[in-house]
């Protein structure tokens, strides 16, 4: 059974496969710049994830996932699309905030609870007329703090 990366080390990789976008080697500069951290914390992460298997690289040299790494890696960013989706199509939140609390979130989140919520966002988005009726509502009800009287009109004649 595979070990549980810490949320750090998940970054780390997760890095490498946006950097190099999926293909390439990417520097231990480019990874210190992008995480903002310094090039000896890299080298020391990287040395922990070479001995996990989980990516090649030689002091000095490029840095490149391992098969194993790339699942790891590609499992981490669609934990985080998913999330940062939900936070900016369906709760409306603004995309800066929703991509750094997605980064924060996706290292929690299980893997249950990850795909249902990339279905549920998949499913919101299937109608060919756009957004349903009841996210426009909500997406309103966000802005205002009350629902759109038309809405009320219509639910008062309903009853």
């Amino acid at each position: 059974m595979e070990a549980k990366q810490s949320a750090s080390m998940e970054d780390y990789l997760e890095s490498i496969l946006m950097l190099g976008e999926g293909k390439e080697a990417v520097r231990v500069s480019q990874m210190s710049k992008a995480l903002r951290v310094k090039m000896p914390s890299v080298s020391s992460a990287l040395a922990k994830l070479s001995q996990e298997g989980l990516v090649e690289h030689k002091r000095y040299g490029r840095v490149q996932l391992t098969p194993e790494g790339e699942r790891v890696a590609e499992d981490v960013f669609h934990r985080h699309e998913a999330l940062r989706h939900f936070l900016t199509e369906i709760l409306n939140i603004d995309p800066e905030t929703a991509a750094g609390d997605a980064c924060k979130m996706e290292h929690t989140i299980s893997p249950v609870t990850q795909q249902k919520l990339a279905k549920f966002v998949e499913f919101v988005n299937q109608p060919p007329e756009g957004p349903p009726k009841w996210l426009k509502i909500f997406h309103h009800y966000l802005r205002r703090a009350k629902l759109p009287e038309e809405y009320i009109a219509r639910c008062l004649k309903e009853d």
